[in-house]
């Protein structure tokens, strides 16, 4: 069974981290490109970051440069996103998400995508 399970979110203040987990079972994570969208409340999923297949390239939403960052670890099958400097307007509910062959020009395009996370949520607040 394909499934993707995302673990992390929670509730920090303005200015905390926190660090999101997507790790799959039933494909092989390394394989596939795998993004990163936060939907807020009354608002269209927003893709927010990538890393591509065999980590072979990031790329980033314009908002969150230089605070978020994605990653693998392969051995664990999973993909991260380490988010620092969190504000409200980085509150939602975060999924990841992947498909096989989207390239950087549709990236960010949920449409593509094939398997979702479920989707925890991620408040700031002080």
């Amino acid at each position: 069974q394909v499934q993707l399970v995302e673990s992390g979110g929670g509730l920090v203040q303005p200015g905390g981290s926190l660090r999101l987990s997507c790790t799959a079972s039933g494909l092989t994570l390394e394989d596939y490109n795998v993004a990163w969208f936060r939907q807020a409340p009354g608002k269209a999923r927003e893709a927010v970051s990538c890393i591509y297949n065999k980590n072979s390239g990031k790329i980033y939403t314009d908002s969150v440069k230089g605070r978020f960052t994605i990653s693998r670890d392969n051995t664990k099958n999973a993909v991260y996103l380490q988010m620092n400097k969190l504000a409200p307007e980085g509150a939602g509910t975060y999924y990841c998400a992947d498909e096989q062959y989207v390239g950087s020009a549709s990236w960010f395009l949920a449409s593509l995508y094939d398997v979702w996370g479920q989707g925890p949520q991620v408040a700031v607040s002080s």
